[in-house]
């Protein structure tokens, strides 16, 4: 059996521009790796109506349980400027012990890391369970056909997973220092104040919005959502536009918008927190006789992996490797854990993420070697005393 070097696969993952919604070759790659492992490889295409199609790949070895499953992504948001990096963004070239490239981060050097601890794990001898990949394309995209619709395959052909682990950067200064066991919630919800345009030089004939939505911006800025729990950092409110786009001087508009962002903890719902600023908008209406909709959506929903049997597990095999304690998060943006937490317990284990989405994208080869190494202790001890 050849074990597959995570430098060298990481490389040849990052010289596929992978840029969401382009496939561009990443998944064969891997596919081409795994196969010989004895992988069954399942190339997963979806397109959902009105969006763009996405290639996925699953691949399992083994058909008992347990079924420990790694999930990634092999999409890259876009290089930006070429020019303002120290070489080409998809070269995947390595300087004084670094590689380079757009995906070295986030996440294509986890993914190469993935499939370097499953083949440790099968040269031990027969499997007793399962390792699956789940790996799409759609993580940096709007997420409609990439893991959510994988996991909605899986269930209709009857597949289970058992535990999974997301291999985002989630660590802060080494691999291994941080596991997440849950993430925040995320939702926007956009005001408009509707009011009466007019004359500057007559302002009892208008009703200016404005003032309206800055009392109502205030209101909801200046009131915390809670003190964060034991997990969860305190939820956040924060407007990202305030417009009016009015050109004019002498005349107040007829409407103002403005737009906020909510990352929640799980003493939240979405569905309260729009209950909430309902409310708030209510009374700021009534108050001013304006009329003030509100729209909203929702990106991911607070969840949590509470510490027990899986958790610890994972703890202790990252630090047979480190000789350190990992700690427990929930900080951080959303992930596709969102919506693996649906089906099974997950947490996420990668690299150092400092560099993710920036010019010069980089990660120490180190630090790789040193992910392979995590996973591959991981799986020893999953398979050794499986979680219950």
């Amino acid at each position: 059996m050849s074990i597959p070097d995570p430098v060298e696969l990481a490389q040849a993952l990052i010289r596929r521009p992978s840029v969401t919604p382009d496939d561009a070759g990443a998944l064969g790659v891997l596919e081409a790796v795994l196969k010989p492992l004895g992988f069954a490889c399942h190339r997963l295409r979806f397109e959902a109506l009105g969006t763009t199609p996405i290639d996925n790949l699953y691949a399992r070895i083994g058909t008992e349980a347990p079924h420990f499953c790694f999930a990634g992504h092999t999409d890259v948001v876009p290089p930006g400027d070429a020019k303002l990096w120290r070489a080409d963004p998809f070269a995947a070239e390595i300087r004084d012990g670094v590689l380079y490239g757009r995906g070295a981060a986030d996440m294509k050097s986890g993914i190469a890391a993935f499939a370097a601890a499953a083949a440790r794990q099968l040269e031990k001898g027969e499997l007793k369970g399962s390792i699956g990949l789940l790996i799409t394309g759609d993580e940096e995209g709007v997420a409609i056909n990439g893991t959510k619709a994988v996991l909605e395959w899986l269930r209709d052909k009857g597949e289970r997973l058992d535990h999974c682990l997301v291999g985002e950067p989630t660590s802060t200064a080494r691999a291994g220092d941080t596991i997440k066991i849950g993430r925040r919630g995320s939702m926007k919800i956009a005001f408009t104040v509707r009011g009466v345009q007019g004359h500057t030089a007559y302002p009892q004939n208008a009703l200016n919005p404005i003032p309206v939505l800055a009392r109502l911006v205030t209101w909801l800025d200046a009131e915390p959502l809670d003190a964060g729990t034991d997990h969860f950092e305190p939820s956040t409110l924060v407007f990202t536009t305030f417009d009016v786009g009015n050109p004019a001087s002498n005349v107040s508009p007829a409407e103002a918008r403005a737009a906020c962002n909510i990352r929640f903890n799980d003493l939240h719902t979405a569905e309260s927190l729009l209950r909430r600023a309902e409310q708030i908008a209510g009374e700021v209406a009534h108050e001013t006789g304006s009329e003030i909709a509100i729209e909203s959506s929702v990106s991911g929903v607070s969840f949590l992996t509470k510490p027990g049997a899986y958790t610890e597990l994972l703890a202790r095999a990252i630090a047979r490797v480190t000789n350190m304690t990992p700690e427990f998060s929930t900080g951080g943006g959303t992930s596709d854990a969102r919506f693996i937490k649906d089906y099974c317990p997950v947490a996420e284990v990668g690299l150092p993420g400092s560099t993710m989405h920036k010019v010069d994208e980089c990660v120490a080869i180190e630090e790789i070697n040193r992910l392979a190494d995590i996973y591959a202790a991981i799986l020893e001890s999953y398979f050794s005393a499986p979680p219950q």
